[in-house]
């Protein structure tokens, strides 16, 4: 399963999309999806972008201006997690 957020502008394009081409029924975003996929995938091998470096460093830098150690990260990440569920 995947998820991921994306711009709400190119979600709704992409729904309408996909229900025009397989329907208003059940599993139309996941075969969209999926087409999406397969077709982005061998472009995305032909270019051979990969990241260099080390990625701890990398989420290290990305990081550096939070002022919360991790115990308070996750408290916080676990609050807002209650709080989603709760709305």
């Amino acid at each position: 399963m995947i998820r991921a957020k994306i711009d709400r502008r190119l979600e709704r394009r992409f729904r309408e999309l996909a229900m025009r081409r397989f329907g208003y029924g059940k599993g139309a975003l996941s075969r969209a999806a999926e087409e999406a996929i397969l077709r982005w995938i061998p472009v995305a091998e032909e270019e051979e972008v990969f990241f260099e470096g080390d990625p701890v460093e990398a989420i290290d830098g990305i990081l550096s201006d939070v002022d919360l150690d991790s115990v308070e990260l996750q408290h916080l990440a676990r609050d807002i997690g209650a709080s989603k569920v709760l709305e």
